[in-house]
């Protein structure tokens, strides 16, 4: 079906100008409120996970370089009263240089187009232009979640160049229990893969069958046999929890539940679903040219079209494209071998991949 687009007027007739709804759909106001509504739309962005960046912006080339200082780790030298003391045996301190080193972004490039034609008009009495707002942001919400799923995959997924530090599974392929559900001990195990930066951990992505299970043992389903010392926890008895089903938060993280969380598993798995920990602003995003909208009129086919096309960059510090060609699609994007590390200590980089199970969970198709 095409975006309707005809004169919302219905004592007036269809003529070969096209519409004002679909002029003021490819005005520069239009798109630019377009841009925001998307921007707005994210919880990855409401979640404070994923933040601009200026310098991903407004870029020339295919790829970005983002140069980095290195951690300082000195060499101390033992300071002494004679002409001899110190690392270069002159009696005076060897100067150690700050390394910088460089990080690369690559510049992805997407777009798409609607048409309709007129003998698919039809009067409608609604503001046709709020609907292809409204519909578009949701759907390219949809897009960039999937690119940025594609991305942590490539990164942090099976084989993938942080798999072995910041990555842990507690899911199984059958016979799940608490033991195997995202609950305080697995997300603590979790964050502590980055030793003392645990805490830079403020954000987890659940999928909304772990969401669920979040549900059921945090909102007003736990109560104890007595009131006495010692009377037992029974799930599911009501009267202590929280004050809303929704769970926004859990162990001090923001929850961002979204649909495309990935989920693995073969043929007859019980479902493994992947959770992502991440920090403030562990995901730069820029564009190297803004949302641009663009429409015309097609005589011979009778139809109006409009062209959407942006171009956008995500990037994890410490982390770097390291493919030869750029602008992947999200298969691309979700190749291991794509991908490289920037920084020598993994545990500098606030991205962690946690694997559970769900008693709403089933099997594998």
């Amino acid at each position: 079906m095409g975006i309707f687009l005809g004169n919302l007027n219905p004592d007036s007739t269809f003529t070969s100008d096209i519409g004002s709804t679909t002029r003021l759909a490819t005005s520069a106001p239009f798109a630019r409120y377009l841009a925001e509504e998307i921007f707005e739309r994210s919880a990855f962005i409401r979640s404070g996970a994923l933040r601009r960046d200026a310098r991903l912006s407004s870029t020339i080339g295919a790829r970005i370089e983002v140069p980095f200082f290195d951690p300082i780790n000195a060499t101390e030298e033992v300071i002494q009263s004679n002409d001899t003391w110190g690392t270069s045996g002159g009696g005076y301190f060897t100067s150690q240089k700050v390394t910088a080193s460089t990080q690369y972004a690559t510049i992805t490039y997407r777009g798409f187009m609607f048409s309709a034609d007129d003998l698919s008009r039809y009067q409608t009495g609604e503001d046709a232009l709020a609907h292809f707002r409204s519909q578009m942001a949701a759907d390219m919400d949809r897009k960039v979640t999937a690119k940025l799923l594609s991305q942590l995959l490539g990164l942090v997924g099976p084989t993938g160049p942080l798999a072995a530090t910041n990555a842990l599974d507690v899911s199984t392929t059958a016979g799940a229990t608490d033991t195997n559900y995202l609950n305080s001990a697995n997300i603590t195990a979790a964050k502590y893969l980055l030793g003392e930066r645990a805490n830079s951990l403020t954000t987890i992505a659940i999928h909304p069958k772990v969401a669920a299970y979040l549900e059921q043992v945090g909102a007003l389903t736990f109560s104890t046999d007595a009131l006495s010392t010692g009377g037992n926890i029974q799930w599911g008895g009501g009267g202590i929890g929280l004050t809303a089903t929704q769970v926004g938060y859990m162990m001090g993280l923001r929850v961002v539940v979204d649909e495309q969380m990935p989920i693995r598993g073969t043929t007859g798995d019980q479902e493994q679903f992947v959770c992502y920990l991440m920090g403030d602003g562990a995901i730069a995003t820029g564009d190297q040219f803004p949302l641009r909208i663009e429409s015309e009129r097609n005589i011979a086919s009778l139809q109006d079209a409009v062209a959407v096309h942006y171009s956008n960059v995500m990037h994890i510090p410490g982390t770097t494209w390291a493919a030869a060609t750029d602008n992947p699609d999200n298969g691309g994007l979700a190749t291991p071998g794509n991908w490289g590390l920037a920084y020598s200590e993994p545990r500098l980089i606030p991205v962690v991949e946690l694997v559970v199970n769900s008693p709403f969970g089933g099997l594998v198709p």
